[in-house]
């Protein structure tokens, strides 16, 4: 059983980015570590390097005093080391007890899958994790939250030494929260455990001390007990945030409507009715599962639309296809920005140019120079933290990549653009520049659709709040009137209501 971890003067490279400077702080049996910091920071780099996946340039890394030096994720897995990051490594058409026993698949004697005993194991820890699903589900069929889950009892299931956890509560309710944050207590006393995370609710909750990481170098290393949440925030900017909704410049001129939904109905969507003004942010609050994602697809084509009407700029949209919602002026940033967000092996420019590759058209092929033009004013406008425009996207920290999927949008000179949860897996600094983008989009007369989960987003961004609960609009409140209690009163509507029945 392993008791101590500890980095000494680690440094890696890439290409134009110097990712981690000589970092070294150690992590105990017994307590949860944080790591902080902004998108960027190393974060992530560290714990590839712990996995393997990384080599690093200088320094060392020891486990109860005993330098290790991992080639490969598998010598890290059977060494006891397991990492769970941001984007899910497991395999969709499998079951989730294939992906959870994936290395150690248990065999009969004549060397057949013993199915039976497999999915015995497996339901054993999905219920010890209180999830209501069976282990013989296909990965593909379950909720981006539930894939999640799969993806740490995967980790959970090795019993390892070390275990590290990447953003895991990004997609996660707060019933699923509690249940992980269980487990977590229980094993904090039995390995090492590393947690990065954003949100610093969580970090309060659940952690023993905090590492802080600024551009690659180390800042801090305290408990968390002694210190404050502005502390950590100066630690990871280099600056006081103040309060971040009340400094943004917003649009004071909202305009006519120029988007009404009228009975919407999709899978999940009971008669949506709602609309956008120019200029004008609305939030779209509830628990997840509300029926908000599944109506914003609807709009655009993503998922089919089985009644009701869109209006744009007052005229009737047909909309099938994304293609259509494209070209009658509506863009949308999905919540899964990996799967469904970024080509994550193309470059900046090719991310932020793919819809528009018609109008780049010259006899038949793609004006390079067009293309460029329009990427390199993408990447200056929102300020992209990228060392070239032929940079893959994929090597960008989250918040980059945001930022790129929001420079596509804005070249195609959009009338409505849908946000979900464009800040998840992001850091404080990074999304404060988010939102004064979102600002700056308003200022320009679009009309924007925001989905989150984090109330003070909502209640600190939004013109006006529009509550799902169950597929259905429960309410709709002003800046002014929209508080916690209402916005989480108007979520549990239909809930509240069958308790009373």
């Amino acid at each position: 059983m392993s008791e101590l971890l500890e980095f000494k003067n680690i440094t890696k490279s890439f290409p134009g980015v110097l990712a981690l400077d000589g970092v070294s702080f150690t992590a105990r049996r017994g307590e949860v570590t944080a790591l902080v910091g902004e998108n960027g920071a190393g974060k992530s780099t560290l714990l590839k390097i712990l996995n393997g996946d990384y080599q690093h340039d200088s320094g060392q890394y020891l486990i109860d005093h005993q330098e290790k030096n991992f080639t490969n994720p598998r010598e890290a897995i059977s060494s006891g080391i397991s990492v769970i990051y941001q984007e899910r490594q497991i395999i969709p058409y499998l079951s989730v007890a294939e992906n959870i026993f994936m290395e150690d698949i248990p065999a009969d004697r004549l060397g057949l899958v013993n199915f039976g005993e497999l999915n015995a194991k497996a339901q054993k820890i999905i219920d010890e994790f209180k999830l209501p699903f069976k282990a013989t589900v296909r990965v593909r069929d379950l909720s981006v939250a539930f894939q999640q889950m799969v993806e740490i009892m995967k980790a959970y299931r090795r019993r390892p030494a070390i275990i590290a956890f990447d953003e895991p509560t990004a997609s996660l309710s707060d019933t699923e929260i509690d249940s992980l944050f269980e487990i977590i207590k229980r094993l904090k006393n039995e390995m090492i455990i590393l947690y990065v995370s954003h949100r610093m609710k969580e970090i309060f909750r659940i952690t023993d001390q905090v590492v802080i990481l600024k551009d690659g170098r180390f800042v801090r290393q305290e408990a968390t007990a002694a210190i404050t949440e502005d502390e950590i925030i100066r630690g990871m900017v280099g600056r006081d945030l103040g309060d971040i909704f009340h400094s943004l410049s917003r649009n004071e001129r909202i305009g006519d409507v120029i988007f009404r939904a009228e009975n919407l109905r999709a899978d999940n969507v009971k008669d949506v009715n709602f609309e956008v003004r120019a200029g004008e942010i609305v939030g779209f609050a509830g628990l997840v599962g509300a029926g908000r994602t599944e109506t914003m697809r609807a709009i655009f084509g993503a998922d089919r639309r089985e009644g009701g009407s869109i209006r744009l700029m007052g005229k009737e949209l047909n909309i099938r296809f994304p293609e259509d919602a494209i070209g009658s002026g509506i863009g949308l940033c999905p919540e899964d920005r990996k799967d469904q967000g970024i080509f994550s092996i193309r470059a900046v420019r090719d991310n932020i140019s793919v819809v528009m590759l018609r109008s780049l058209l010259r006899r038949g092929f793609i004006d390079r120079k067009a293309e460029s033009d329009m990427a390199e004013q993408g990447v200056r406008q929102l300020n992209i933290r990228t060392p070239s425009i032929h940079k893959r996207i994929g090597e960008l920290s989250g918040g980059n990549q945001q930022k790129t999927i929001f420079a596509r949008w804005i070249a195609t000179n959009p009338k409505l653009l849908i946000l979900d949860e464009p800040t998840k897996g992001i850091d404080v600094g990074s999304k404060s520049e988010i939102y004064q983008i979102i600002c700056d989009l308003a200022k320009q007369g679009i009309g924007i659709i925001f989905i989150s989960s984090e109330l003070p987003e909502i209640l600190g961004l939004c013109d006006r709040v529009v509550v799902m609960c169950q597929g259905r609009i429960t309410g709709e409140l002003t800046r002014e009137e929209a508080t916690d209690h209402k916005v989480l009163t108007l979520a549990m509507a239909d809930m509240l209501e069958g308790q009373s029945a």
